[in-house]
């Protein structure tokens, strides 16, 4: 474990190295270029964390496909996976702050701190809107012994501490505090099921349909590709209600009398210091998106959920997310100190 932060931090350093200069060059010129020439004048890179096929990758999308008819620029994603999400984040926040450089931030900052992967909080970053939050589910193998929820919750009591594998996500991401918590729910340690750290949703799902993993606790919309194609199954939801789009997969409530339940959110950002007449155009474009019937019918179909909050109620959304999840890492035995 040792070997792996500290390549982590060894990766990070470089990363910020090399972003850090850019920054410091085109500060020089940002502000005078943005007052010389309405923004944006060139194309904008939207950096996503996480791998494509996900459901950050689909929401980023679908957002950039929006802001690139309403901005009337180019707005290109650019998958950044690695380190648990450290290197997609530390490349938004380490970019230049002059609004050509922007991203996807998820739960996952609200986390890796507390494990000592980086020291990047939402602190580090401008802020511009919270577009989604999905509660996660159980997913299993199509072909797999369980058919519900319940026969695998007595499976996995009855089974020995690391017998069952899971994935979703990196070291100590959302989705595998999803699984702590249903395990802390039945009476068992965070350990009791290994799990196997993922640059995120859909290259577990892929390593589920193929054999490689036990369940996988991402969301069910991140899930829905693989179940479409009638390769995995979803078992339960981790949420106050169902999902309309999946009515039939209950809730861990409803099946197993589990009061527990959790939400991996999504908001757009930039560097911090970005020019304030760029964050407020952002912002009100990206309300405008929320808004939308495009983006409405996208996340319908699909079976995200959606939660907007402005610039300054997001950021303070996310520090509560940080003071929680600190807490709640604390008690699984993953946050450092």
């Amino acid at each position: 474990m040792t070997t792996t932060i500290d390549r982590r931090s060894v990766l990070k350093g470089a990363v910020g190295a090399g972003l850090g200069a850019a920054a410091a060059g085109a500060g020089l010129i940002a502000a005078p270029a943005i007052a010389q020439a309405k923004y944006p004048t060139r194309p904008i890179t939207m950096i996503c964390p996480w791998g494509a096929g996900g459901g950050t990758d689909a929401v980023v999308r679908i957002i950039a496909a929006q802001l690139e008819k309403s901005l009337g620029q180019p707005v290109n994603v650019v998958n950044r996976t690695g380190g648990s999400g450290v290197v997609g984040h530390s490349a938004i926040a380490m970019a230049a702050p002059d609004g050509y450089n922007l991203g996807i931030i998820t739960s996952e900052i609200a986390m890796m701190h507390h494990q000592g992967l980086t020291q990047l909080t939402y602190a580090d970053y401008t802020t511009l809107a919270l577009m989604n939050d999905d509660p996660p589910g159980v997913q299993v193998n199509v072909n797999s012994p369980y058919k519900d929820i319940k026969a695998l919750a007595d499976a996995i009591k009855a089974a020995p501490a690391g017998k069952f594998k899971a994935s979703g996500t990196g070291q100590g991401g959302i989705w595998h505090l999803a699984l702590i918590g249903w395990l802390q729910g039945m009476g068992l340690k965070p350990d009791h099921v290994a799990w196997v750290p993922s640059n995120g949703a859909a290259p577990a799902m892929q390593d589920l349909a193929a054999g490689g993993l036990d369940l996988v606790t991402c969301s069910v919309p991140e899930g829905k590709a693989m179940i479409d194609a009638g390769k995995a199954k979803s078992l339960v939801i981790m949420a106050p209600e169902r999902n309309p789009l999946f009515k039939d997969v209950p809730t861990l409530k409803e099946a197993l009398g589990i009061d527990f339940s959790i939400g991996s959110w999504r908001g757009i950002g930039g560097p911090k210091n970005l020019p304030p007449e760029v964050a407020k155009l952002l912002s009100a474009e990206l309300k405008k998106i929320y808004d939308s019937k495009e983006y409405k019918d996208f996340m319908a179909a699909r079976g995200l959920t959606m939660r907007y909050a402005d610039a300054e109620a997001a950021s303070k959304f996310m520090g509560e997310s940080d003071k929680a999840m600190g807490a709640f890492m604390k008690a699984g035995g993953l946050a450092k100190g």
